[in-house]
């Protein structure tokens, strides 16, 4: 009965932690993907960047003041950018702390369960211990007290048979 309950309660624990983890992980893992998007269009509008720089399209071969200007915009996109993975980044890693923090209380929550289930299941026993030897212990006192009585009524028969005898040869 112990070895069933004790499984009962791992079970219950590993299917609330899977079930936390899977819920948590589908978040971590939509945040991975949107930082890996805006890596991979920055990684894009640096491929343009490089490639303003390397328009000329002034006498002689030289860059204008449209072309500087169109790769500065350039530039400030990959600045915002970059700044919204740096914030997304913390975002992630938010999460993961979160998630860390989330396994760890549950972890002490369910340690505390199962220490409350164990210390439940001791008193239990103990008091089913008790019990059966306060059922033994009647028991005893039953039968003791059966034999007594029995005793007594066997006695009484016996007083009344030789009473009864004795007046009977009495009379004879």
């Amino acid at each position: 009965m112990k070895k069933i309950l004790l499984l009962a309660l791992f079970s219950f624990f590993l299917i609330n932690v899977f079930a936390q983890v899977g819920t948590d992980s589908a978040a971590y893992q939509a945040q991975r993907k949107k930082i890996n998007d805006m890596l991979t269009v920055r990684k894009q509008r640096f491929g343009q960047y490089d490639q303003s720089l390397s328009q000329h399209t002034g006498i002689f071969g030289l860059q204008t003041k449209k072309d500087i200007r169109h790769s500065n915009d350039i530039l400030m996109d990959i600045v915002k950018t970059d700044n919204d993975i740096l914030l997304q980044t913390k975002i992630l890693l938010d999460y993961r702390t979160f998630e860390q923090s989330q396994v760890q209380s549950h972890a002490v929550e369910v340690d505390s369960n199962v220490t409350g289930y164990m210390a439940t299941i001791n008193k239990l026993r103990s008091e089913n211990d008790k019990l059966k030897h306060d059922a033994e212990v009647s028991d005893q006192d039953h039968k003791r007290a059966s034999t007594r009585a029995l005793t007594i009524v066997i006695a009484l028969i016996v007083i009344v048979l030789f009473l009864l005898r004795a007046k009977y040869v009495k009379k004879d």
